[in-house]
Order: C-alpha cells, then structure tokens, then sequence
C-alpha cells in the first residue's frame, strides 16, 4: 500500500480520495460510518421529504480557498448552462414541498445566466427561500458585480457567506491575502441595503469553520462572539452564524494528508459520533444538483462522484419524485464529519 503522501498527485480523482477514506479509516470496516448506522438502526438510510434544492450553478470561483471541498477557482470552466437550469426550474415548479432553493458553487454570480435564474425561480416559486452562498469578495470583485447586494435585496435573497473569522490573520490563512478586508467592505455594502438588520426581512447568515484538524467550537457562543467583535470594531450586523465542519474530501484531505493530521482527525470525527446528528443529516431532505446536472444526496457526495442511488433518474432531466424519495442515501466514511459532535450541515449545526 502506498503511503499517503504518495497518493496525493491523485487526489483530484474522486476514486483515489475514497479508497483513503476507506482504507485508512481507524479501526477498520468494524468501526465504518456503516456500521455506526447498523447500531442506531439507521441503515439504510432513507430520505425524509424533499425541502432542500441545492445546485451547483458552477466551478468557477475569484478565490482559491484552502479548505475549498470543491476545489474551485478561476481556472475551473464547469459552468452550468440555461438547458440545465431550464431543467431545474421545471422541478423546483412541480415539488411542492420544496422550501428552499439553495445556489452554490464555486461563486455562483459568475455563472452568466445566475440573474435570470434566479429571478425564474422568484417568478415560478415566490413562496421559496432563495439562498445564495456569496463569497463576499465577488461583490467587489469586478464592477459588474458591484450591485449584487440590490440586487438580491430586489429578489429577496437570503446571503450566506463564509467569514472564517473576526481577524484578518485567520481569514486570510484560509481565504487568501486580503480576503477579510474585502470581506468586511462587502458586509458594509450588504448592511447597506438592509441586510442583517434588525426587522428588515434581508436574512445575512456567515459561516464559520476551523482553519485547522479539529471541530468547530460552540456555534451559539462563536455567533455571540463574532456579533460583538464585528460590531465593535466595524459596525456590522448579521443574523445568524453557521459552524460547519471540515469534510476530509479535496483540499482539506490533502491539507490533513501532507500535515500528518489525517489519522488523528478522522479518529476525532468517529469518537464524536452523535446519533441524534446522524437522524437530522442534511441529505435526508436535500437533492444536490451538478453542474452538468446529475444528482447526489449530499454537496460532499457530488464532489467525490456518488450519484444516487436510483440509475433510472441519476441526472435532472429523468427527474422521478417517486423513485427519488424511495433511495438508499449513498455513505461512506467522509459522513462522519456530519455526525460529529452537535453535527454539521449546511445550515450549522443539527443537534
């Protein structure tokens, strides 16, 4: 078996990435996300209703973030097209326990057509919650982006975006140079219109994850103290904040891979294993959409190229609703960042 250093020139193959989580798992297929299942009387798992649309509107993205599980970046060309959304909008239609629409990427505005889509669904499904995971540094990132906060103000958005911390030093590690300056000014921009502000309706959520091996701390206490710190030194608002954990998938695998912490985090994820987590995990009551328009129970699934689990409708345009809420929900041993200790999901915490 080769070591683990010596598999990262093939990390940008999905199947490279899961034979080591399978192979290099602690304790061996005994101790499996599995076999945590089987013990709960979980397995199979099964999907609750659908609420969640989550899409991929692309790869494309101005930042290359070192925790990035979907390897995005400027040099990415995977972009979804009209055809594809024309596709998505007719579901989004017809599933009418839908909630919400949840548009990611990459950086999901630098999809040319990311405007009309949105204001499609807007259109079709003014009942929904339209989300958009903003990087924040896209507002600023060339003029044509610079009324993105109208914009979605316009289309009563609700923007999620990641600020991995109240400091510049931490943020910029993660993030790049000079990503939390131009984050701070982009939140400005956003309070501008009314986001985050008491009573405005404008919903402004961040999302915090650990910069390093370990899992996030308390997301109430965290929101409180980024609330506080933001205000304080530059009066800024928001609502809620998101911990989420790091999947051990793409960069973060070749992080906790050449960093030697690979062993020692997946030890703390299967140690921290909650069961109550594990009942509420996001891909009971989501769909993940590819950019090229297959589907995936989870967004981490769809970047380690687990279809679901139902070959007769595994891409948008064979949608089946009956076939889709009757799957197996695909697993593997990456689940465990899911589960562990209060969860994590794309909304924060679970438990």
């Amino acid at each position: 078996m080769k070591s683990l250093k010596a598999q990262l020139h093939s990390l940008a193959d999905p199947e490279e990435e899961l034979a080591i989580l399978e192979e290099r798992h602690p304790g061996g297929s005994e101790s499996s996300f599995q076999k945590h299942l089987e013990q709960i009387g979980l397995f199979p798992l099964r999907p609750t209703p659908l609420q969640i649309f989550q899409i991929n509107l692309g790869k494309m993205c101005n930042q290359v973030c070192k925790h990035c599980h979907v390897d995005a970046g400027p040099d990415r060309k995977e972009i979804m097209t009209r055809e594809t959304m024309d596709q998505c909008l007719r579901i989004i239609q017809s599933e009418s326990s839908l909630t919400t629409v949840d548009l990611t990427g990459g950086a999901p505005e630098m999809n040319p057509d990311f405007r009309w889509f949105v204001e499609s669904i807007r259109e079709i499904r003014p009942d929904v919650t339209i989300l958009v995971r903003c990087n924040l540094t896209i507002i600023l990132a060339n003029p044509r982006f610079n009324d993105l906060p109208e914009f979605f103000r316009k289309n009563q958005v609700e923007v999620v975006s990641s600020l991995p911390y109240f400091t510049a030093m931490k943020t910029d590690s993660q993030r790049g140079d000079g990503v939390f300056e131009k984050s701070i000014q982009a939140l400005k921009l956003l309070n501008e219109v009314g986001y985050g502000l008491k009573d405005s309706g404008l919903v402004l959520n961040l999302v915090y994850n650990p910069s390093g091996a370990f899992l996030p701390g308390s997301q109430s206490e965290l929101e409180a103290e980024f609330k506080k710190k933001l205000w304080d030194k530059y009066g800024i608002e928001f609502n809620s904040l998101f911990t989420i954990t790091n999947i051990p998938i793409s960069r973060f695998l070749e992080y906790l891979i050449r960093s030697d912490n690979y062993e020692s985090y997946m030890e703390k994820l299967l140690a921290a294993f909650n069961p109550v987590a594990a009942a509420g995990v996001m891909c009971r009551n989501t769909i993940s959409v590819g950019w090229d328009g297959y589907l995936y129970d989870c967004d981490f699934n769809q970047m380690l190229d687990l279809k679901v689990d139902a070959p007769k409708t595994s891409h948008i345009s064979d949608w089946n609703s009956a076939i889709l809420s009757t799957r197996t929900i695909v697993i593997n041993n990456h689940c465990f960042g899911c589960t562990a200790g209060a969860g994590s999901s794309c909304g924060g915490t679970i438990a």
